[in-house]
């Protein structure tokens, strides 16, 4: 059985990968998967506190942020898409220019 411990440190290893990757990169796609890679670390967090608690609430939790994560992905890539139709180029420095 692998301690509780070296989930948390993994999480907190990812977790800090993917906070290095949306405040370092500028293309929206890799931040995109940079913000995946936090919320992912966070669920394995959960999972672990669960498991190691003996409770499946942790779990059923981690569905919910799934299922979030999923929507809030492909509302990202839509805007994406329009960005780039209209601007033809995706770079997060040159989007400051669509405030009103």
């Amino acid at each position: 059985m692998v301690p509780v411990n070296y989930y948390i440190i993994l999480s907190a290893i990812l977790f800090t990968i993917g906070a290095a990757g949306v405040l370092v990169r500028r293309n929206p796609l890799i931040i995109f998967m940079s913000i995946e890679l936090m919320l992912n670390s966070a669920n394995l967090a959960m999972v672990a506190f669960s498991s190691a608690i003996q409770s499946l609430s942790g779990q059923i939790f981690v569905f919910f942020v799934i299922a979030v994560a999923a929507a809030e992905v492909a509302v990202g890539l839509a805007l994406i898409v329009q960005i780039f139709k209209s601007r033809h180029s995706i770079n997060v420095d040159e989007m400051n220019n669509l405030k009103g």
